[in-house]
């Protein structure tokens, strides 16, 4: 029984399987052992005040509910904790005050706690039978062996949890820009590949604008760095606030910042499209800005844009001709002359 015990044990702990899948394995094995015909495993809610049967294995008469959540002052878990008592086959005179006990009809009962490394305490194991039988040696130490195993798994999940988590917020910092938590340049030149896949998968162009704030410089030497990133960071917002379902917004560094999105799908409205585009984002960009000790009202943004066709344009490419667009209007801007848009196909 022994040797079988361990060979299947080793196989079980040998497989990589989930937290509920080794946990079930483990209460099979721990009914064979103790004789006894229910098996579970708990988690308490200490604060709460609540234990929660996670799982449980039922193979005769008596059923402990699996998901149930009973009051933790109410339980034989906790009495066997205060009491240091680990195993009793006569609860009702052991424990006859509690209810959850009698209704379940639970005449043995064995329990162990289900500690973590720093003393909390996550659960219990537990074993119980609507007859009365008797624990061995072996049984009760199985049982203590079968609760340090879960504890160790729990552990190791949630140090992976951790990990996992530790990760992502590395990984969203690196793709995130610090002062407006828009996307940054990493991320805009990783996401414009996706957008320009989908664009050329429905025949349809992508639209990009390219925007420099005018002005950016003169706002930092007047009222401050502190005014200046206030502006950066409002600028954002209000992209942000305007941006269509689908559009990417980034700052890719200093006082610029791009949206793109999906264009029409005939080359011939690209003109127009990039018109709307221009007319959806200037506004966004003009007006009363709150700068903290100082209020502005800007002019606005040099923005340009283009339409491209993804099949015969890459983001690099894109990019740099919206960038020259940008360029171009800020010369007309200068000048007051009538928009240009760059329509690449």
């Amino acid at each position: 029984m022994a040797d079988t015990l361990i060979a299947e044990l080793s196989a079980t702990l040998g497989k990589e399987q989930s937290f509920e899948a080794l946990v079930r394995q483990l209460l099979s094995m721990l009914e064979l052992v103790t004789d006894l015909e229910s098996t579970y495993l708990t988690q308490i809610d200490l604060e709460a005040g609540q234990q929660h049967i996670l799982y449980a294995r039922n193979s005769q008469r008596l059923q402990i509910p699996e998901g149930l959540t009973v009051p933790w002052g109410d339980t034989l878990c906790k009495r066997a904790l205060d009491e240091d008592r680990c195993f009793t086959d006569d609860v009702a005179n052991v424990w006859g005050d509690s209810e959850a006990a009698t209704a379940l009809g639970i005449a043995t009962y064995a329990s162990t706690p289900v500690r973590l490394e720093d003393g909390s305490l996550y659960g219990t194991l537990c074993a119980a039978s609507s007859a009365r039988k008797p624990l061995t040696d072996h049984g009760a130490q199985v049982l203590q062996l079968f609760a340090g195993l879960i504890a160790r798994h729990i552990e190791k999940e949630q140090l992976v949890q951790q990990l996992q988590a530790a990760n992502a917020a590395l990984t969203a910092h690196s793709y995130t820009d610090a002062l407006t938590n828009l996307p940054n340049r990493r991320a805009v030149f990783e996401e414009l590949p996706r957008l320009f896949a989908i664009a050329r998968r429905e025949g349809r162009d992508v639209m990009i604008a390219f925007i420099d704030l005018d002005g950016f410089k003169q706002i930092n030497d007047q009222h401050g760095h502190e005014a200046g990133d206030a502006f950066l960071i409002q600028t954002g917002k209000r992209l942000h606030d305007g941006l269509r379902a689908g559009d990417i917004l980034g700052r890719l560094g200093g006082d610029e910042f791009i949206v793109a999105g999906i264009g029409p799908g005939s080359h011939h409205d690209a003109t127009e499209a990039a018109r709307a585009m221009k007319a959806r984002l200037t506004p966004l960009l003009q007006g009363q800005f709150d700068l903290g000790p100082c209020r502005i009202d800007y002019p606005g943004a040099s923005i340009g844009i283009i339409a491209t066709n993804p099949a015969t344009s890459t983001p690099e490419t894109a990019l740099r001709e919206a960038d020259t667009a940008m360029y171009q209007e800020k010369q007309r801007r200068r000048q007051g002359t009538t928009a240009t848009y760059w329509v690449q196909t």
